[in-house]
């Protein structure tokens, strides 16, 4: 498996991804994806570190897709980032989540000066859950009735991780 950052030309491939209701249904997507709202959304991407839009791919096909977007543009907010990651579901517990993962929180971490990462996912989605537990993600709230998912409201927690071991100035 190769991670790499997403480019534009990736937008058919996340279509296809994002097409599947069994990846839609588990995020905030809806059914019938664009492929020019995709390919706007990974141009978009590319603004010198502020965002971070990578792919899995294994034998040339994309099996996973993960993003770290700022939370907004507030100078008290700064620190913190939003995760979002999908894997297709024949590559789910495969590893590529786990990889992605790693990649983001190491990215995070160790590039971006993000002190706090923030994610939303749906209660029943327990293998997520767990996931984002062991990246040391603590649910901090349950949002009731959060989302319509095919003609059902559905409860969502919110989870965040705080930087494991923040920078400190040498001396």
């Amino acid at each position: 498996m190769t991670l790499r950052r997403a480019t534009p030309d990736d937008a058919p491939a996340f279509v296809a991804l994002m097409a599947d209701p069994q990846v839609y249904g588990g995020l905030m997507q809806l059914p019938f994806p664009s492929e020019a709202q995709w390919r706007q959304r990974l141009e978009g991407c590319d603004n010198g570190g502020a965002e971070l839009s990578l792919v899995a791919e294994r034998d040339g096909d994309l099996v996973g897709s993960a993003g770290l977007h700022p939370v907004g543009a507030h100078v008290r907010r700064r620190h913190v980032a939003m995760i979002g990651i999908s894997v297709r579901p024949d590559a789910q517990g495969q590893g590529v989540g786990t990889a992605l993962m790693q990649a983001l929180c190491d990215y995070a971490d160790r590039w971006a000066h993000i002190l706090r990462i923030e994610l939303g996912v749906y209660t029943d989605n327990v293998r997520a859950i767990a996931l984002y537990r062991r990246f040391g993600f603590e649910v901090e709230g349950t949002h009731k009735a959060y989302a319509l998912r095919d003609g059902v409201f559905v409860d969502s927690h919110t989870m965040a991780r705080l930087h494991p071991n923040p920078p400190k100035i040498r001396r």
